[in-house]
């Protein structure tokens, strides 16, 4: 049985990406919040609070995680933001609708990504209520309002300039990976 290129080419280019932020993000940890938009490749478990099918708060999901419990990750146990958060020196980065990223924990930063979007607005029309793109954006400036009600416009904005950035869309096709470093 072969392997699918495509499957071989994708898995190549994660384990790339992942050997690179491993030897870059160390010069990034002046980085103090670490933001992440995208799909179910990077999802920490936003879904889990929104009303769509398009979940991973069941098993298999999470069974390799810490507490073998599903997490809203779609993975068995740390997505790649986890370990980019890791070798920041940080905790796991919330999923921005959880109840629990609030206060001093909004200075770490925030996970906006959504399973089931992609690169179109179409895509994953078969879902509702998932957080595209746009919508990610959107909650982005309410996060950087409720920072700056506790730490002030100018500090908020200089928490912001000096982020870690990760925006991933893909498939096991293709992939998109931007990450940005201040």
């Amino acid at each position: 049985m072969s392997i699918p290129r495509t499957f071989l080419i994708t898995t190549l280019t994660v384990a790339l990406a992942m050997a690179m932020v491993a030897t870059i993000v160390p010069q990034a940890e002046a980085a103090r919040a670490f933001f992440v938009f995208g799909d179910s490749l990077v999802d920490s478990g936003n879904n889990n609070y929104l009303a769509t099918t398009a979940r991973a708060d069941s098993p298999p999901y999470g069974i390799d995680y810490p507490t073998h419990r599903p997490t809203g990750r779609f993975s068995n146990g740390f997505n790649f933001p986890d370990i980019i958060s890791q070798s920041m020196g940080l905790e796991p980065t919330l999923p921005y609708l959880s109840p629990e990223l609030n206060g001093q924990r909004l200075l770490n930063g925030a996970n906006f990504a959504s399973a089931g979007i992609g690169i179109l607005n179409d895509t994953g029309i078969q879902f509702a209520n998932i957080l595209r793109m746009f919508r990610q954006f959107q909650l982005f400036e309410e996060y950087q309002r409720r920072v700056s009600a506790i730490i002030g416009t100018d500090r908020t904005q200089q928490l912001v300039n000096d982020a870690l950035v990760l925006i991933t869309l893909g498939e096991y096709r293709k992939l998109l990976m931007v990450i940005i470093f201040s």
